[in-house]
């Protein structure tokens, strides 16, 4: 369940990406690579927002060859064009820094990269809950008791349908947590290569995804337990 945050970026609106990439914008800032750009092409690696990583770390399909073509291949001309401006002037800004001492991110820069990252991924955990609930309850009402299926089998395929409906969704979530006007944490690439900055990231995805799945337990507020049912019944 909690595999779907992944999947669900895959689509996203072009437009998203492009402002996230900053458009071909000279600003000294680092503007890190959103989620949906890194990691969703690479079906099961959990997403990085910060850094380039070591090599030595074989956790994402873009460090082989073939990992990278294929994600280049998937882009539109605008994205790839998009991309090769931001690498470019984030390889130039990290050649120039190689001989430089930089301090870590402060505690606030740290703070701002945890809510960066969290916000999105409270409406994904939102979604993924909320429709594998309203999904599977339906389906072991109508198609389980049909065929006659388990309520885990009902489980597993309200996830399908969540996971399903994720990927059309996800552009959605996106656009909506970046209409909230929050700009990408102010980190050179030396301190989004720092081990604080990833651990923010991972808490904020990690803490955002959990408050997002457990608000979107709300429709089982309006199911009703099968004393309840038994109850009415009786009544009727």
């Amino acid at each position: 369940m909690l595999l779907i945050p992944c999947l669900r970026r895959v689509l996203r609106p072009s437009r998203t990406l492009a402002s996230r990439l900053g458009s071909g914008r000279r600003s000294e800032r680092f503007h890190p690579l959103a989620p949906s750009l890194l990691s969703c092409r690479s079906s099961a690696a959990s997403p990085r927002l910060y850094g380039t990583h070591s090599a030595k770390e074989p956790v994402e399909p873009l460090n082989t060859v073939q990992g990278a073509r294929d994600f280049v291949y998937s882009l539109h001309s605008k994205e790839r064009k998009s991309l090769l401006q931001e690498l470019q002037r984030f390889e130039s800004m990290a050649i120039a820094q190689e001989e430089m001492e930089v301090k870590p991110p402060s505690s606030a820069q740290r703070r701002y990269v945890f809510l960066h990252s969290a916000i999105p991924f409270v409406g994904f955990g939102f979604l993924d809950n909320a429709i594998m609930i309203v999904a599977g309850t339906q389906i072991e009402l109508s198609i389980g008791v049909i065929f006659g299926i388990s309520t885990m089998a009902a489980a597993a395929l309200g996830n399908l349908v969540s996971d399903v409906a994720g990927l059309g969704l996800a552009g959605y979530v996106e656009a909506l947590a970046s209409r909230l006007g929050l700009p990408s944490p102010d980190l050179n690439p030396k301190q989004a290569d720092m081990w604080q900055t990833r651990l923010s990231s991972q808490l904020g995805k990690v803490i955002g995804v959990t408050i997002g799945c457990i608000l979107g337990m709300f429709p089982l507020i309006f199911f009703k337990t099968e004393e309840e049912e038994k109850l009415e019944e009786s009544k009727n």
